[in-house]
Order: C-alpha cells, then sequence, then structure tokens
C-alpha cells in the first residue's frame, strides 16, 4: 500500500501527466453529463418501458456500450458505435481501394486524410442510425404521449441533428483524450459507458442470489472468485507476446566514450493478441446486422429464424458466429497493424539480423510466419473470453447484466484498455527515472 501510494505521489509530481491525466478526467465526465440529457420533446418519467426493453440481449449491450444513454434516449443514445462501425468499413475499403492503398503508406499525412475520410462517413451513418433509432422507440415500448410534440417533422428534424450532432462530440472528445490526455479516447469513452453500468448489474446479481434462495452469498462469492480469474485470463491474454532474438553484428552505444559491441542481442517482442479489442469491437459492430435482416425479411423462414437467433447475444448462433468473427477480425486486425515487411527493412538498415534467417525478404517472410503461427491461439482464447458470458449463463444461471462482464466484449476491452492507458502512464514513469505501476517497468534501463 505504501508502494502504491508513492507512485500515485510520483504520477502527480510529473506535470505534463499530471495535465493529461485532469483532461483525461475531464472530457469524460463530460461524455458522462451528456449520457444523461435526454432528447428535448421526450417525457423522461414514461421511459421505463425502454430500460426495461434494453436490459437484455443485443439492445442491453448496446445500452452498456453507451453506458445507458440507449436507454435513457440520452443526446448520445448514438454512442461512439458509428464511428467505430465507419473505421471498419474505411479499413476494409482500404484492401481493395487503391486510393487508400496509397494513403496508408504517407504516413502521418495520409492518416490525417483517413481520419478525415472516417469521419465524414461516421456523419453518414449517424443520419441513417438516427431516425431509425427515433422511429424505434415506439417499438420498444415508449407509448405516443412520452413524445411532448408528437412525432411530427418538427421534432424528428431536430431530434436527428441533435443525435448525429451527439455522436460527433463524443467521436471529438475520443480524438481530444486520445491527443491531449492519456490513453486511447474511443476506447475510453467505451469503457467508462461499460463500468458506469457495472455496479447495477452486480447488486441486481447479488439480489437475486440472496433474496430467491439461488445460492446465496457463498455462491456469489464463487462467482467473484471465478470472476477474477477470468480477469487474470484476460491480463495474461493481453501481456504475453513472442520474443524473437535479434543479433547485431556491430553496434555504437555512447557512455561517457564510444565503444562497438560486437553481437549485441536484443529482442523482437510479438504480442500474442497484437490486435487488443479491436477485434471484438469490430465482430459486435457487424452481429447487429444478422438480427436487423431478419426483422427486415421477416417473412420468410429464414428471417425468422435469423431474427430469434440472433436477438439472443446467449444463443448458439449468435456466439457461433461472433467467435468466428472475432478469429477473422483478428487476423485482419494483425495484418494491417503489423507491418512485418517493414519491421524487417528497418532491422536491416540497423544492422541487425534475426540468427539464421538472412536480412530483406526472408526475415519479412519469417516474421509474417511467427506471427500467422501466433495469431491462431491469441484468437481463439480472445474468442473463447468472448463467449464465456454465454456459458456462465446456462451452466450457473447468471443474470445477464452481470454476466456481460463475465469475459466477453465488456470485461475484455475493460482489461484491454486498462492496461494500455497503465502502459501509458508507466512510460512517464520509467522516464522520470518512477518505479512503474506493473513490475516489469522496474527492470527496464532508462538512458
Amino acid at each position: 500500500m505504501k508502494k502504491f501510494i508513492e507512485t500515485i505521489s510520483n504520477i502527480w509530481k510529473i506535470e505534463e501527466l499530471r495535465q493529461r491525466i485532469i483532461v483525461t478526467l475531464g472530457l469524460l465526465l463530460v461524455y458522462r453529463f451528456g449520457a444523461q440529457v435526454v432528447l428535448p420533446g421526450i417525457d423522461t418519467s414514461q421511459l421505463a418501458q425502454l430500460n426495461d426493453a434494453t436490459g437484455e440481449g443485443i439492445l442491453g449491450l448496446l445500452n452498456a456500450f453507451t453506458g445507458g444513454a440507449f436507454a435513457n434516449a440520452s443526446v448520445f443514445a448514438l454512442g461512439i458505435m458509428p464511428y467505430i462501425s465507419a473505421s471498419i468499413v474505411v479499413q476494409l475499403m482500404g484492401i481493395a481501394i487503391p486510393y487508400l492503398q496509397k494513403l496508408q503508406k504517407e504516413g502521418e499525412s495520409g492518416r490525417k486524410t483517413i481520419n478525415q475520410i472516417t469521419r465524414w462517413l461516421t456523419i453518414a451513418i449517424c443520419i441513417v442510425q438516427a431516425p431509425a433509432y427515433l422511429f424505434g422507440l415506439g417499438a420498444l415500448g415508449v407509448p405516443d404521449t412520452a413524445f411532448v410534440l408528437g412525432k411530427g417533422l418538427d421534432f424528428i428534424i431536430p431530434a436527428v441533428i441533435i443525435l448525429v450532432t451527439g455522436c460527433v462530440f463524443a467521436m471529438w472528445l475520443g480524438e481530444k483524450i486520445t491527443d491531449k490526455g492519456i490513453g486511447n479516447g474511443i476506447s475510453l469513452l467505451i469503457m467508462i459507458g461499460i463500468i458506469a453500468t457495472m455496479p447495477q448489474s452486480f447488486v441486481q446479481e447479488f439480489i437475486s442470489r440472496t433474496a430467491n434462495n439461488t445460492g446465496g452469498i457463498m455462491f456469489m462469492l464463487i462467482e467473484v472468485i471465478i470472476w477474477f480469474l477470468v480477469i487474470l485470463a484476460s491480463v495474461l491474454l493481453v501481456m504475453a507476446v513472442r520474443q524473437i532474438p535479434v543479433q547485431y553484428a556491430r553496434r555504437t552505444a555512447s557512455g561517457g566514450y564510444e565503444k562497438n559491441i560486437m553481437g549485441s542481442r536484443q529482442y523482437i517482442p510479438l504480442k500474442l493478441n497484437a490486435s487488443g479489442v479491436m477485434p471484438i469491437i469490430f465482430a459486435q459492430a457487424i452481429m447487429f446486422a444478422p438480427s436487423l435482416l431478419g426483422r427486415t425479411f421477416n417473412d420468410t423462414a429464414v428471417g425468422q429464424w435469423m431474427e430469434v437467433q440472433f436477438a439472443d447475444i446467449f444463443g448458439l448462433a449468435y456466439n457461433i458466429l461472433f467467435a468466428v468473427l472475432i478469429i477473422i477480425f483478428t487476423y485482419f486486425y494483425t495484418a494491417i497493424t503489423v507491418p512485418t515487411n517493414k519491421m524487417a527493412d528497418d532491422l536491416k538498415r540497423s544492422g541487425g539480423f534475426i540468427p539464421g534467417i538472412r536480412p530483406g525478404k526472408e526475415t519479412g517472410d519469417f516474421l509474417d510466419k511467427i506471427m500467422s503461427l501466433i495469431t491462431l491461439p491469441g484468437s481463439v482464447f480472445l474468442a473463447l473470453l468472448a463467449v464465456l458470458p454465454a456459458v456462465v449463463v446456462k451452466l450457473m444461471d447468471v443474470q445477464a447484466g452481470w454476466a456481460l462482464f463475465y469475459g466477453g466484449t465488456s470485461l475484455l476491452i475493460m482489461v484491454g484498455v486498462a492496461i494500455d492507458t497503465v502502459q501509458q502512464v508507466n512510460s512517464y514513469l520509467l522516464n522520470r527515472h518512477y518505479d512503474g505501476l506493473m513490475k516489469t517497468g522496474k527492470n527496464r534501463k532508462v538512458a
């Protein structure tokens, strides 16, 4: 405990880090405040059925991603998911469209252009989703009397503008957190929304176990222990790396006087899960499509089957498709974010080589092969953790809201984002010769 307090004190001593943390907390507070602001023209006292409809299933997961804003008919009801969807579309288009491929190779300028394209596509998606959300409120149990101004254009047009603006503002908050704060802003917004629903879910599970005589406190204790074990497994997945030895034939190091280090050996750390939480976010965004397609074609047998099967996020068909998509997106995202050929070229230019492998193309092929081999168990483990909530619901009769934190998207996002943020804080501490938040940081040498 003393060490922890000392570390917090060291964090506060670093002015830049202190300012970044304050900015991050302030912007997250703004986002949470906006999630409580209801759209003008809607009576908040008549949203009880909307809260019940979004208590479980796909809508419950979407509501968790927005931190309850979806069920509150808030100005942030669309959350940040339209931006995630736009990012998926742009990255998929980058495989087939030469213009986007060219932008990806142009470095910082190309990245800025791609970000601008993603923003405009986000607005286009919001323009489609906002009216669908407003007209879908009635189907989710919101009575017509809840619309104070009615459902005419004098309500729909301003509400659509507000919803689109809310999503764009949330996107801006995320980008500002990434730029001026600490951690990945978009991921932090999703994580803070998930955490906001966690206390209520835990209390509901506790009441269910104790009041309904379905296991009592002892069974609740077992659930908490298993939950901590799942968190440990998630941390191991995020932190696991495969070290590739690298040898330098001749390298100059400065240290009072110049000297040659012959045969200096280092390592290239290749992460078992190099794609982080993005495959889960990508897969989750697409998993809304089968149910919607089923509703669209519900006059056919196939449509009715899709609507029933993919509306249950704890169902067999949903989780099989979910797991397959996670594995596919893990390979896809790893391929576009881990440039093995560039790593090989940089290694060659710096005079390094992998023992037994020729520099250049053979090194790139070797790294690509290793990434493919370690990505397979990483993606399968990621998929297993993602479908774990369905398993605990069926086997342990856990409440649906609490099960979402039992692995799955919610827990993996929280663990992945938390570790990424801690690592960024750790880098500031190590650069100032302070002990880091993680034990591995103490073993690093600071120049």
